[in-house]
């Protein structure tokens, strides 16, 4: 047989497209469609200028066909630096922006100007699990950090987990997969932390777009010495419905941008430039509408807080942006319900285990709902279903 890298071997199949299989089995009847709460993407298309703009510059515009500069469009760099420096009160310049492949890429970047095998980051738990699988394949081990009430982690904890071979502490806020929303004065402890540690924070703010807080949620880059340990990342596909088109961010000094374009340049060379196009249109035009798309979201999360809350057993132990992350009240773990679910209820979510490390019984407890990709009576059928739901029904 031919050779296989073994860390690939190691890490998990990817859980989205382990649920899907799930499906094969389960077919939806007329009065029972599915409802699918698995996934953190817009179920609809950008909107219609957003389309148009994208159309015209596939027609006329042949630098949209080619390679771009493999950091992003000039442009772009200019437009998302230039409102990161209005938003967050602080100063970010373009050369400290790169345009990737989506924010995984930005994240994969991120880490292999950080770390090689052996060394260490911290990811508080649950983590994200596309985070956890990139370790696993460089190398890298993954140290979990317990979150504690309302899924916030804190930085006494994290430091006595910081060895030599620490290189990173990793937060996403608003939180994938329990939807927390990170204070002000946690992230600015554990970017404290970091700094007289002489490690990096990586800060994941994906999902920045719909947090229900008004203003900055943080002040980092407010700090002029911000560049020494915070390195950003973020993604355009949730606030501009532009998932398929792969379009991220990754914010860090200028230095670390020249390791950031190596790592680009072998990956994809550039990101679509199509999307880069998309996304800069988005940003310039977009901004009532990307409000309209917060208030919806924060109505759903209402709606599915309030619903689950009313279940029987089921508790809420985090919720915002796209996502609850619920107690569930049966004895059998969440990774054996999950499959039932779909087949008994026509549900389709991700359980805990999914989240966490194998041998944490937290995640057999759990199951994450990716309620933005439901409206509010389909999150009430959601929670209807639930309710009716016996997991020992044959």
């Amino acid at each position: 047989m031919m050779p296989l890298n073994p860390a690939l071997a190691a890490t998990f199949r990817p859980p989205v497209m382990e649920a899907r299989r799930w499906l094969a089995d389960a077919a939806s009847p007329p009065d029972r469609p599915l409802i699918n709460v698995s996934q953190a993407a817009p179920v609809d298309p950008p909107p219609e200028g957003l389309r148009q703009a994208i159309a015209r510059a596939a027609l006329d515009q042949a630098d949209a066909h080619l390679y771009g500069p493999v950091l992003g469009r000039p442009a772009l760099r200019e437009a998302v630096a230039a409102r990161w420096s209005a938003d967050y009160g602080g100063s970010v310049a373009p050369a400290q922006v790169a345009i990737t492949q989506g924010c995984n890429q930005a994240f994969c970047a991120a880490i292999q100007t950080l770390a090689r095998a052996g060394d260490q980051v911290i990811l508080p738990l649950p983590w994200y699990f596309n985070h956890k699988m990139w370790l696993d394949m460089q190398g890298i081990g993954a140290v979990g950090l317990p979150c504690g009430p309302g899924m916030i982690p804190d930085a006494g904890q994290a430091a006595a987990l910081i060895t030599e071979r620490t290189r990173a502490i990793v937060l996403v806020t608003p939180n994938n997969p329990s939807g927390a929303e990170y204070p002000a004065g946690t992230v600015r402890a554990f970017y404290d932390l970091a700094r007289a540690r002489g490690i990096a924070l990586i800060l994941d703010e994906t999902y920045r777009d719909f947090d229900s807080r008004e203003g900055a949620p943080h002040d980092l880059f407010a700090d002029p010495d911000w560049p020494g340990t915070l390195i950003q990342l973020y993604s355009f596909s949730k606030a501009y419905r532009l998932t398929g088109h792969r379009v991220g961010a990754l914010i860090a000094s200028e230095d670390r941008m020249a390791e950031v374009e190596k790592v680009l340049d072998t990956l994809a060379i550039c990101a679509s430039q199509l999307g880069q196009i998309g996304a800069l249109w988005g940003m310039q035009n977009l901004g009532p509408w990307l409000a309209g798309e917060r208030a919806e979201i924060l109505a759903r999360r209402e709606a599915a807080e309030r619903g689950i809350a009313s279940l029987d057993g089921w508790r809420v132990k985090g919720c915002g942006a796209y996502f609850a992350w619920v107690e569930h009240p049966f004895a059998e773990s969440a990774a054996a319900l999950a499959p039932r679910l779909v087949r008994q209820a026509g549900i389709l979510m991700l359980p805990g285990t999914m989240f966490m490390p194998e041998a944490d019984p937290q995640g057999a407890r759990h199951f994450r709902i990716a309620f933005a990709n439901a409206d509010r009576d389909g999150i009430a059928r959601l929670v209807e279903r639930l309710r009716g739901w016996d997991p020992d029904r044959l």
